[in-house]
C-alpha cells in the first residue's frame, strides 16, 4: 500500500513539480487502487458484521418459534384435558383439534390471498415480454 501519512501542503503549489507525467499517472493509478482496496475491505467488514447480527437474530427467532410451538402444544393438551371434565376425553381432544384446524385454515387462506396480491412489477413484465418477442423474432 502507499504511504498513508498526509502532510499539509500549500494547495496552490504542485505536489510533485519535478515528476514526469508518467510518474504522476503511475502514482494516481496506485493511489486509486489503494482507495478501491480500502473500500472493498471496509465493505467486507461491514457485511460480515451485518451477517453476524442477522444470524444471531435468526437464532433468536428460531428459539422463539420453538418455544411458541411447545407452548401451543402444551396449552392444547391442557385445554383438551380441561374440556374432558365436561365432555368425554375423546370429544374434548376433537374439539381442540377442530379449533386448531380452523385457525390453520384461516392462516392458510390469509397467506394465499396475500401471495395472490403480489404482482410482477409492470416494467419488469414488459421487459420480459419484449425479450420473448425478440427471441421469437431471432428464431424465425
Amino acid at each position: 500500500m502507499a504511504d498513508t501519512t498526509f502532510e499539509q501542503a500549500d494547495p496552490t503549489k504542485p505536489m510533485d513539480a519535478d515528476k514526469s507525467l508518467g510518474e504522476l499517472l503511475s502514482r494516481l493509478t496506485g493511489d486509486f487502487g489503494d482507495l478501491v482496496s480500502t473500500q472493498v475491505e471496509l465493505a467486507k467488514v461491514e457485511i460480515k458484521e451485518e451477517v453476524s447480527r442477522a444470524g444471531r437474530g435468526a437464532g433468536f427467532l428460531t428459539g422463539g418459534g420453538l418455544a411458541a410451538y411447545l407452548a401451543v402444544t402444551l396449552l392444547s393438551f391442557a385445554a383438551a384435558w380441561g374440556l374432558a371434565e365436561a365432555v368425554p376425553e375423546g370429544v374434548a381432544f376433537l374439539i381442540v383439534g377442530v379449533v386448531w384446524a380452523a385457525i390453520a385454515t384461516a392462516l392458510f387462506l390469509t397467506g394465499r390471498k396475500q401471495l395472490e396480491a403480489v404482482r410482477v412489477p409492470p416494467q419488469t413484465k414488459s421487459s420480459i415480454q419484449e425479450d420473448v418477442q425478440w427471441a421469437k423474432h431471432q428464431k424465425s
